[in-house]
């Protein structure tokens, strides 16, 4: 079966399946797990702009897509020439039974439980013993974060860590004042790309809160991706262990 991807993270769980390149003829340009193999894959645009051309003249048998991820209309389009599966994975169940379809679609059931089993086993053991309120930013100018309708919000739950907007819903837009409550402010490394500098910025307003950058993959990938992420855990719970709050 030939496969096109719209969707980064399920990009990387076909891979880590067991499907090759031979298989997978088509990712976005953001679709960059693992790098040595989506490379030989061909590029048919981003999430948002697909190429409907390129991806036509591959032909697919099946197209995987997400109902955050990708626009609307462009998928639709894509409707009308193939069959085109729409993903929508707002919580670790929904992960479950991605993984366990994907698994069930290309005959790797086994290997997909046992990345399922895996992910369940690190959340399981990624808990953080004391109440830390956070406020988890994924873009800047405006500063954005997010609701408690979104994946990052579940992660951040699973963990343990309390989100300070957990009233609010997708990915409201918020003011630097509006982060008073936090003992963490988080600054993803996805998808705006915060650095050390923007750390110091936010210092000059808040010069005694934690304020640290986080993978931000560890906390937005779904699919195969958070079975990797063991070791990151629990580095970065210890290391939130370590701050008086």
């Amino acid at each position: 079966m030939k496969v096109v991807s719209l969707v980064p993270s399920i990009t990387e769980a076909l891979f880590d399946l067991g499907l090759t390149e031979n298989e997978i003829i088509g990712r976005t340009k953001f679709c960059i797990h693992p790098e040595e193999k989506v490379k030989n894959v061909a590029i048919i645009g981003g999430t948002k702009n697909i190429n409907i051309d390129k991806i036509k003249a591959l032909q697919p048998d099946l197209i995987l897509a997400n109902k955050e991820e990708n626009i609307k209309e462009q998928v639709e389009a894509l409707m009308n020439d193939f069959k085109v599966i729409v993903t929508n994975v707002e919580n670790i169940e929904d992960n479950y039974y991605l993984l366990k379809n994907l698994g069930k679609i290309f005959n790797k059931e086994e290997r997909a439980q046992n990345f399922n089993l895996k992910i369940y086993e690190i959340l399981n053991q990624s808990k953080i013993k004391s109440n830390i309120k956070v406020a988890y930013l994924i873009w800047k100018n405006p500063y954005m974060t997010v609701g408690s309708d979104t994946f990052i919000h579940k992660i951040l739950g699973e963990i343990g860590f309390e989100n300070i907007f957990k009233d609010q819903k997708r990915y409201p837009e918020i003011q630097t004042e509006d982060l008073a409550k936090a003992d963490i402010i988080m600054l993803s490394s996805e998808p705006f790309p915060f650095k050390e500098k923007h750390i110091e910025e936010l210092k000059e307003f808040y010069p005694d809160k934690k304020i640290m950058i986080v993978d931000g993959e560890a906390f937005s990938w779904y699919g195969t991706h958070i079975a990797k992420c063991e070791n990151y855990f629990k580095e970065l719970i210890a290391e939130v262990e370590s701050i008086k709050i």
